[in-house]
């Protein structure tokens, strides 16, 4: 045996022995990152939370309660989005005056966003619906000031879907209720790009038992879609197949309420976070890390 071929040998069996890089992988207990306790009582629902690492501040958005009959105002939602810093002081309060469902940090953009309810125009159009950014001073203040992104879309299908959104791809991922379906919505398209069947059998679940608007993009390959299942506590975790990859348990004393299934859920800054209406005055907002990896 030559000199260079058992190098080549030696080096081949040396490579065999190196430990292989660990395989990422869901939690199998959902891990508490922060928590965001409200200072104020919410002014309509608590619906989604979004983190600007420009700003390093989180947003939580509440929802519903839109115009009041008979006002002079008819664009003006009551709904209120809540200002945090990064270890869940409050900050501050505005009134964009939106009715939210969705909200998120769009890094292409570099704004914060938010989906109103009747995003897709399913219920009637209505002023004010659509997807807007939200308006941050040099103070890193959100002011009440808003810009339009985007108007109502039918792509978006469920008028209460709480959409997220996946900047890799600029597309958005639609939950629509009663259901395991997820729309993928292209904005250019006023239709539906592609259908996600969520494989709830494979976690023992049903489409009554998890939430019904709210899908979370994660941005981890392999496990991009998460959603929260309320009856089981726990999070479930799919990739863009729908195929189940995981499921990550909730704490056994945290409690959820019926509305856990409709509003209170988002996902941001590598975290699910769960709305717990028991915890605090006001409520806590929960953000629960499942995955030993962290998106790019």
């Amino acid at each position: 045996m030559t000199l260079n071929r058992f190098t080549a040998i030696s080096a081949l069996c040396a490579s065999l022995l190196l430990p292989l890089p660990a395989s990422a992988q869901v939690l199998p207990e959902a891990q508490i990152g922060i928590r965001i306790p409200l200072a104020k009582k919410p002014t309509t629902r608590p619906m989604g939370v979004a983190y600007s690492p420009l700003h390093q501040r989180y947003f939580v958005a509440d929802g519903g309660l839109g115009p009041v009959p008979g006002s002079m105002d008819i664009t003006t939602s009551r709904s209120e989005v809540h200002v945090f810093d990064t270890s869940g002081k409050y900050l501050q309060s505005a009134l964009p005056g939106l009715d939210n469902r969705a909200i998120y940090f769009n890094p292409n953009t570099k704004h914060i966003e938010t989906i109103t309810y009747n995003v897709s125009s399913n219920a009637g159009f209505t002023p004010g619906t659509g997807i807007f950014s939200l308006e941050i001073n040099d103070k890193s203040e959100l002011t009440d000031n808003t810009n339009d992104v985007l108007s109502f879309n039918p792509a978006f299908g469920d008028a209460a879907t709480m959409p997220s959104y996946d900047a890799q791809r600029q597309r958005y991922y639609a939950k629509q209720e009663r259901s395991n379906r997820v729309w993928v919505v292209e904005t250019k398209q006023r239709e539906k790009v592609a259908e996600i069947l969520l494989d709830l059998d494979a976690a023992g679940a049903k489409f009554d038992d998890v939430s019904d608007h709210f899908i979370a993009y994660t941005g981890i390959t392999g496990e991009e879609l998460a959603m929260l299942d309320v009856d089981h506590k726990a999070i479930l975790v799919f990739d863009l197949n729908g195929k189940l990859v995981g499921k990550s348990s909730l704490p056994g004393n945290i409690k959820l309420l019926s509305q856990n299934h409709y509003n209170g859920v988002g996902y941001s800054n590598g975290m699910l976070f769960v709305y717990a209406e028991r915890e605090g005055e006001f409520g806590t907002y929960l953000g629960f890390k499942i995955s030993d990896q962290a998106a790019p």
